[in-house]
């Protein structure tokens, strides 16, 4: 069993929901990825997702677009970030992280060389924004086989039957984009967030995280009232631009504390 999955199981068992937050590696400083990491699951994150920098984001909003820009001129590329899950893993073996990025550096780096390297670091899920269900579905199926999750988006637009198809190779949950545009914008619409979860879980039988728009507690308990897993990104990368090397793993973890509680009130 893989340990989203696993994750996933405790968390239904004891009825809470996922809190996962996403950071760009290397941002806002190249040494600190892995003592973000840690304080985050130290404090209730149940699922880490790693960004993976790239150039041209084109699902990120200016705030991740940034930090990304800064991770490169940083030299964080995919070495680096395979490094980062490596040392994390050697201090958390329970926490699953998933990598978060676009097609063309898993392409550079070589499919089969990043699968291969991915699970030998720790890697527990990969999302490749710009790899549609339809044209990979080989690409998810070495993923499957090497014990990685592959984890896709649904939007609002989704039709049922890319909804469907993503439920015939997804596994580790699926990612349901609250609002059409990028990330950190726009005003999230809870109800219409509650009306389309149950439409995926009729084609999709996995837990279904949701994204894009939620930048506090009170929208992330909102959130979590309607779906499995509440993923929080921009908020948390804008808040760690201000912080100094010294305290900025404090306050990753006093940010999910103030999330986790919120979700399990």
């Amino acid at each position: 069993m893989s340990r989203i999955k696993a994750t996933f199981d405790a968390l239904q068992a004891r009825g809470r929901k996922a809190l996962i937050p996403y950071v760009t590696t290397g941002d806002p400083f190249a040494d600190a990825t892995v003592d973000i990491m840690l304080a985050m699951a130290e404090n209730g994150a149940d699922v880490i997702e790693l960004g993976v920098p790239f150039s041209d984001p084109m699902a990120d909003g200016p705030v991740i677009q940034k930090a990304g820009e800064r991770a490169l001129a940083r030299g964080i590329g995919m070495p680096q970030v395979l490094e980062q899950v490596r040392l994390f893993r050697a201090k958390n073996d329970t926490t699953p992280v998933v990598l978060m990025g676009y097609a063309n550096p898993v392409e550079r780096y070589g499919v089969d060389r990043f699968v291969a390297d991915a699970k030998a670091a720790g890697v527990d899920g990969v999302l490749v924004v710009d790899y549609p269900p339809e044209e990979c579905e080989g690409f998810a199926a070495t993923l499957r086989t090497n014990g990685l999750d592959p984890i896709f988006l649904l939007a609002p637009t989704s039709t049922e039957a890319r909804m469907a198809h993503v439920g015939r190779i997804a596994s580790g949950y699926v990612y349901y984009v609250s609002l059409k545009g990028v990330t950190g914008a726009g005003h999230l619409d809870t109800a219409a967030v509650a009306a389309m979860v149950p439409r995926i879980k009729q084609f999709v039988k996995l837990p279904v995280g949701v994204g894009f728009g939620i930048r506090d507690a009170k929208t992330a308990q909102a959130v979590a009232a309607v779906s499995d897993a509440v993923v929080i990104g921009t908020a948390l990368v804008q808040l760690l631009e201000s912080c100094s090397r010294d305290n900025v793993a404090l306050a990753a973890g006093a940010f999910i504390k103030d999330i986790r509680t919120a979700l399990d009130t």
